[in-house]
């Protein structure tokens, strides 16, 4: 094997490995988000979650696709202001 070869298959494994993480974050967000909801608190801005979840998908991005580190970072954001979500103040009739 050359170097060419042997450059060109670490490149892979570590495009393949970033992309694992990536998938793995978006798991978790989706995880996330659902306790949330049926916790009853709030999962903050819609466009948060909706937002993250089409950067990583579509293919216009800060850096190229095989590099996912823009996508992790926007899907680690993302994960982040949903975990800082705090209860909803009960209501007037509520006790």
């Amino acid at each position: 094997m050359d170097s060419t070869t042997t450059l060109l298959v670490i490149g892979a494994v570590v495009a393949a490995a970033l992309l694992a993480v990536a998938v793995g974050l978006l798991v978790r967000l989706v995880r996330a988000r659902r306790t949330l909801r049926r916790a009853g608190l709030p999962t903050g801005p819609r466009w948060v979650f909706w937002g993250a979840v089409a950067y990583l998908l579509l293919p216009t991005d800060l850096l190229p696709d095989p590099v996912y580190l823009d996508d992790i970072a926007v899907l680690l954001l993302a994960l982040r202001s949903l975990r800082a979500a705090r209860p909803v103040p009960p209501g007037p009739n509520e006790p």
